[in-house]
């Protein structure tokens, strides 16, 4: 592993609520010379959850995103407090979304989500043996749920029509263990 090339001058906070704290750090580059360097503080995991049920069909969840500015359609997602066992709060936000609980769950895979200006670490599931209630979508959401064969979602991604970094990773690294696995 490489060492850190990067030396800090000093940190100064520029912004913080309840989920983020932005931070400008004075810093000398890797190449010598003074410069920033703006970064987003995640107060919590990305957490993703791909249910597939026996026979293959999936649910997206499709909400307007603000900060995009847009409809996006995606797998389950939202934030796990750092304090809180990553499957809890994927099985929570599973059941507030779409009303699914699942008795399998699988971690497919870890990430960061944009590593050059945050610290966001996400983490995905695959929920399987599915069991059906009513959704309890957090107040904040007004969210539409959508049954479909994981073939079309796996379509819907590789033609754009699925944009989100968390969906996506889920989505592609499901196929390869549903086509090569077996699952």
């Amino acid at each position: 592993m490489a060492l850190n090339p990067w030396k800090t001058v000093s940190i100064e906070k520029q912004y913080d609520n309840e989920w983020i704290e932005v931070s400008e750090s004075k810093v000398i580059t890797p190449n010598g010379k003074d410069g920033i360097y703006g970064v987003v503080h995640f107060k919590n995991y990305a957490i993703g959850i791909l249910p597939i049920d026996n026979e293959h069909n999936t649910w997206l969840v499709g909400q307007y995103r603000f900060p995009i500015k847009t409809f996006s359609w995606e797998i389950p997602e939202g934030g796990g407090d750092l304090k809180i066992e990553p499957l809890e709060s994927a099985k929570r936000e599973l059941l507030e979304e779409t009303g699914i609980e699942a008795a399998k769950w699988t971690k497919i895979h870890e990430l960061h989500t944009s590593n050059s200006a945050t610290d966001e670490f996400g983490i995905l599931f695959l929920a399987q043996d599915l069991t059906f209630h009513d959704p309890h979508p957090d107040d904040t959401e007004k969210i539409t749920v959508k049954k479909l064969p994981f073939n079309e979602a796996y379509e819907m991604a590789i033609h754009g029509e699925i944009t989100d970094a968390l969906s996506l990773i889920a989505i592609f690294k499901a196929k390869i263990l549903i086509d090569e696995y077996k699952i």
